[in-house]
C-alpha cells in the first residue's frame, strides 16, 4: 500500500515536473511560430510514456538504486570487514579501504558502459567520423575514466582530502592534453565527460558518495558526500584524450612502417635491375 500511494504520489510530481516544459514548447509552436501542432494523439502518448517513465526511473530509485548503494557503501567499511577480524580495535586508514576502491572501479566502469547516452554519442561519433572513432573504443576508453574518477573520488572522501585540489590538478591535465591531442577528438572529448554521468551512473555512485561519508568516521555526507561526479565527469575527458594521443602515436608508427617497407621494396628492385 505505502509503495503505490509513493508511486501516485511520484506520478503526480513529475507531471508537475514536465507540465512547464510543456506549455512553453506548445506556446512557442502556438505563438511564435504559429503552426498547429502536428499528430497531437501520438504526442500525448509520448508526454504520458515520458511521466510513466521518468515516475518509474524516481521510484526505482528511492526503492533501490540509493538504498543499495549505501548498503554496499556500509558493508564495505564495516570494521570488521576490512580489518578481516584482525586487530578490529585500530582506526582504520586508507589502506584498509581496498574492497572499497576495487567496488568503485567496478561499479563506475559497468555504469558508464550501459549508459545509453554514451552508446548514442558514440554511436554518431563513429558514423560521422566514417568508422575511424570505434564505437567501442570509445565507450571503453570513457568507461576507464569514470572508474578511475570514481575511485579516486572514494579515496578522497576516505582521506578527507580537499575536493578542489583533485579537480585542479585533472583540469590542468586536461589543458595539458587538450594543446597535443587532436584537433578532431577535442569536443568529442569534451563532451564524453557530460554523456558518462547521466541516468544510470549518477544515482549509484551519488548512492556510494553518500553512504561512504555516513560510514567512514569522521566524515560528513553533506560536505564530503558530494563530489564523485565530478570525478565521473572530469576523467573521461582524460582518458578519450589519451585513446586519441595513442591512437595517434600508434598511426605514425604504423605510417613509418609502411614507408621503411616502401623504401625497402625500392632499394629492392634497384639492386635487381
Amino acid at each position: 500500500m505505502d509503495l503505490i500511494y509513493t508511486g501516485v504520489k511520484t506520478l503526480l510530481a513529475t507531471a508537475g515536473d514536465v507540465l512547464p516544459i510543456v506549455l512553453f514548447i506548445v506556446g512557442f509552436q502556438v505563438f511564435v511560430i504559429r503552426q498547429p501542432l502536428h499528430n497531437v494523439r501520438r504526442v500525448l502518448a509520448g508526454l504520458a510514456c515520458t511521466v510513466i517513465g521518468l515516475g518509474l526511473f524516481l521510484i526505482g530509485l528511492e526503492q533501490v538504486l540509493f538504498p543499495l548503494g549505501r548498503l554496499m557503501a556500509q558493508q564495505l567499511t564495516d570494521p570488521e570487514f576490512i580489518m578481516r577480524g584482525v586487530n578490529v580495535a585500530r582506526a582504520a586508514v586508507w589502506t584498509d579501504y581496498s574492497w572499497v576502491y576495487v567496488f568503485a572501479l567496478a561499479i563506475g566502469f559497468s555504469t558508464a558502459i550501459a549508459e545509453p547516452a554514451l552508446l548514442a554519442v558514440a554511436m554518431k561519433a563513429s558514423e560521422i567520423s566514417g568508422g575511424s572513432i570505434s564505437v567501442w573504443g570509445l565507450r571503453v576508453a570513457v568507461a576507464i575514466g569514470v572508474a578511475i574518477g570514481v575511485s579516486l573520488g572514494c579515496f578522497r572522501i576516505i582521506t578527507g582530502l580537499p575536493l578542489h585540489a583533485f579537480i585542479l590538478a585533472g583540469y590542468v591535465i586536461v589543458i595539458i592534453q587538450t594543446l597535443w591531442a587532436p584537433k578532431l577528438i577535442i569536443p568529442l572529448a569534451y563532451d564524453s565527460g557530460g554523456v558518462s554521468t547521466s541516468t544510470v551512473t549518477v544515482p549509484l555512485v551519488t548512492a556510494l558518495g553518500l553512504g561512504l561519508a555516513e560510514t567512514v568516521p569522521g566524515r560528513s555526507p553533506l560536505l564530503d558526500g558530494f563530489g564523485l561526479i565530478a570525478f565521473a565527469c572530469l576523467f573521461p575527458i582524460i582518458t578519450v584524450l589519451a585513446y586519441a594521443q595513442l591512437g595517434a602515436i600508434s598511426e605514425r608508427f604504423r605510417a613509418a612502417g609502411r614507408q621503411n617497407a616502401q623504401r625497402q621494396a625500392e632499394s629492392t628492385s634497384l639492386e635487381e635491375s
